[in-house]
């Protein structure tokens, strides 16, 4: 009876690719969400070295969204902000116009985070509802989503460490909010590279030797990122403000390095420990980027070699910076303009792996 009943073989689904316009629109929408992000960093750098970040003691969503328009809910905001030890402890003599300049800066914090999520959401929403998502992209614009979500919940755990017990946030959660920050700047560049019109490069030996050496890096920067957000939680560019010995030393003393136990502790809560961490990790990026740089030149060149040599130019640049920020104590021009710098170098070193993790990936194909 079903004799005539044809049911057609199983092939593969062929996922094309998005249609020039398309990837077009897509990449300038992710290079607009990692410019806001940028910015957003800058201005976290900014609110935490200026002893900002507590000036909000409370999170509203939607009607946070507005500042204070009146005196009396200026007069509110500063009672609230009185409340905590931060003011008691540290700032007993702050007068209302100064605590509106804090104020300023946290506020312009939560907005611009506010705003990162309106712009990759609603654009998100717009792409997919007309169908010009490609299906190998849904799963990744929803994970940098997700981290988006997380990232604000994140915010709030972070400020929530220096409301009731202590008087600054505590520095692993700054760590890890500034880390998810720059995971979402890193994501959204790969994805908008992927998309990118370029020329696939032409890698015909040690192709994966030196992918996996771009992508050692991007994890490296991503590593001293975190190491350099510990030494702002913990101040630890105020003290040791010589280079290259820490005050007369390239290894500080156990005493100086290791005071609590367990050691590891140490690493999370020591500024001595903070600092000497940040210098060693910083060592160790600059001599494997210049050893990429040799590797690549010699194994490929062209645009493989100029891509490892503008690394190279950035971190170096970044370590200079830090040095110049460390003899200077941490100015806030330096400090914010070594952070800068930071998700520059995270931007080369971003676009820089996933070229040539693309090359790898095309080559099998």
């Amino acid at each position: 009876m079903t004799d005539w009943i044809h049911f057609p073989a199983h092939t593969p689904a062929i996922v094309a690719p998005p249609s020039e316009e398309t990837a077009t629109e897509l990449r300038l929408w992710l290079w607009i969400v990692a410019a806001l992000v940028f910015l957003m960093v800058i201005v976290g750098g900014a609110t935490r070295l200026t002893e900002s970040g507590l000036s909000i003691t409370e999170w509203k969503l939607l009607s946070g969204v507005l500042p204070p328009l009146t005196k009396a809910q200026w007069t509110a905001a500063f009672e609230a902000y009185k409340q905590i030890p931060q003011y008691r402890e540290m700032f007993p003599d702050m007068d209302l116009a100064r605590f509106q300049v804090i104020y300023a800066w946290e506020w312009s914090h939560r907005l611009l985070g506010r705003l990162i999520g309106a712009a990759f959401a609603l654009p998100l929403a717009f792409f997919w509802l007309k169908g010009r998502v490609p299906k190998k992209l849904k799963i990744r614009l929803l994970a940098i989503l997700t981290l988006i979500v997380v990232e604000g919940t994140v915010g709030w755990w972070m400020v929530s460490s220096g409301l009731s017990q202590r008087v600054e946030v505590a520095q692993e959660r700054l760590a890890v909010h500034l880390l998810f920050a720059s995971l979402i700047f890193s994501a959204c560049l790969w994805v908008a590279g992927g998309l990118g019109p370029q020329r696939p490069l032409v890698v015909e030996h040690g192709r994966k030797r030196l992918a996996f050496f771009a992508t050692l890096l991007l994890v490296l920067v991503f590593v001293q990122i975190g190491a350099g957000a510990l030494v702002a939680g913990l101040r630890a560019g105020l003290i040791y403000n010589t280079w290259p010995l820490m005050d007369g030393a390239l290894v500080p003393p156990a005493e100086a390095l290791l005071p609590l136990s367990p050691w590891w502790v140490n690493v999370l809560d020591t500024a001595a420990t903070a600092q000497f961490d940040h210098r060693m990790v910083a060592y160790v990026l600059l001599a494997l980027a210049l050893v990429h740089f040799i590797d690549a030149e010699g194994t490929a060149g062209g645009r493989v070699g100029r891509g490892a040599g503008v690394l190279l130019g950035h971190i170096g640049a970044q370590a200079v910076l830090g040095i110049v920020t460390v003899l200077l104590a941490a100015p806030l021009w330096a400090a914010l303009s070594h952070q800068a710098l930071a998700m520059a170098v995270l931007a080369v070193a971003t676009l820089h792996a996933q070229r040539l993790r693309k090359a790898v990936e095309t080559k099998a194909t």
